[in-house]
């Protein structure tokens, strides 16, 4: 399934004020219904040099993309990875996983 990404400014600044959030243990997802998958990644200098922040950024790409089947309904999402976590691909993905049946559940009511 193919998704767009969020890239300019308002797009995330809406999201950031109206949008809904999910959290676990390495990311925090913001999302808001909408007509389309997009997905943004937010990150700050926190999480290094910017070698290792594309290296999450990849990571955090490859498992949305994998997982997005997983979710029911079209949304506008960004996603945070928390800082000094390690971007480890099968933990991204489990969380995405998880934060996805969670948005499923809320979406339904």
């Amino acid at each position: 399934m193919r998704y767009l990404r969020l890239k300019k400014n308002g797009d995330f600044r809406r999201l950031f004020k109206t949008g809904r959030r999910v959290y676990t243990p390495r990311l925090t997802i913001i999302y808001c219904p909408s007509r389309e998958h997009t997905m943004g990644i937010a990150l700050s200098k926190k999480h290094g040099k910017a070698v290792r922040r594309n290296r999450i950024k990849r990571v955090v790409r490859a498992a949305y993309g994998d997982s997005l089947n997983l979710l029911s309904s079209a949304c506008s999402m960004v996603i945070m990875p928390k800082a000094g976590e390690e971007a480890d691909y099968g933990r991204i993905k489990q969380d995405i996983e998880s934060c996805f049946k969670r948005i499923n559940s809320a979406c339904r009511k």
